[in-house]
């Protein structure tokens, strides 16, 4: 069975300034989307998924269609506010997304086989996807034991203009994940210190630390999963307006619980991403280099 990628791409990209899932930043006008799709493809993936709002629809086909759309097995699914379980309504005054997890709960009608769950704006690298699609063909039972999450090293996936958020993971002797801490605020301070300002005291973070960037293998398990996690937390917190799911929080929530088991596997790739409109340039100069090194055709869908 062939695994299928989801690409969450609903984001509203306040910190760029615009919409980084179809901004054009390859030597050819790519987008980041077109390389994951590309990328995941010659791995041996089988469909791609996007969630994104209803409000692109328009501006995201308008990119897409002449390229990959007529070529790769793919559907699209809406993440919008109102989507919710059933007995819950979205408050009137909502406008920020419900988070990550519950982009990939939208996703739950479309996905019948394992699959991989990335971001639409961050480039993973080649290998990376081969990783998990290696890892998901050597355990093809949908069970809650067979999660992975293919981990960087946190020095890798900072921004020079900007703070990032990332999860910080912890593994156990067995390689699977102990834990994954979502912290905010992270920044290389002039002298090269990588600092958490999670609280109100920064928290030193080591160079090598792995993190999650949101690149994770699961299976249709989660879906019930996260439905019940979000019926938990909907009471509780529906009338915050910043309230959201994270799926790093959820997943630590599950490894804590016994409910389920993630393994740890990392790649040689380099990830890049646009966090910050200032992040352009360094993303067009990374995909140069590897159209310069031989790693793209020139021409990505012909």
């Amino acid at each position: 069975m062939q695994p299928t990628l989801v690409i969450l791409a609903a984001g509203m990209g306040s910190r760029y300034g615009g919409l980084k899932q179809v901004d054009k930043l390859g030597p050819g006008g790519e987008t980041i989307i077109d390389y994951s799709v590309f990328d995941a493809m010659r791995a041996g993936f089988g469909k791609v998924v996007f969630v994104i709002r209803k409000s692109i629809e328009k501006d995201f086909l308008e990119v897409f269609a002449d390229r990959f759309l007529k070529k790769v097995p793919y559907e699209i699914v809406f993440q919008e506010l109102d989507m919710l379980p059933g007995g819950f309504t979205c408050p009137p005054e909502r406008q920020k997304p419900w988070g990550t997890a519950h982009a990939i709960w939208v996703a739950r009608n479309a996905v019948k086989e394992p699959f991989v769950v990335i971001n639409a704006d961050d480039f993973y690298g080649r290998q990376a996807y081969e990783t998990l699609a290696d890892f998901i063909k050597k355990n093809p039972e949908q069970t809650t034991d067979n999660y992975a999450i293919c981990g960087y090293r946190l020095d890798k996936t900072l921004s020079e203009h900007g703070t990032v958020s990332r999860g910080i993971c912890k593994v156990n002797e067995g390689g699977y994940l102990s834990s994954v801490d979502e912290q905010f605020n992270i920044e290389r301070l002039s002298n090269g210190t990588i600092v958490s300002h999670n609280n109100d005291t920064p928290v030193s973070l080591e160079a090598d630390t792995l993190v999650s960037m949101n690149f994770w293998a699961f299976n249709p398990t989660l879906f019930q999963i996260i439905e019940e996690k979000f019926k938990a937390f909907l009471p509780k917190h529906i009338h915050e307006p910043k309230s959201e799911i994270f799926t790093p929080t959820l997943v630590d929530e599950l490894i804590n619980d016994g409910a389920a088991k993630v393994k740890m596997l990392q790649s040689d790739a380099k990830w890049f991403g646009v966090t910050y409109a200032e992040d352009k340039q360094m993303v067009l100069d990374n995909l140069k280099a590897l159209y310069d090194a031989g790693e793209y055709p020139d021409k990505l869908w012909e």
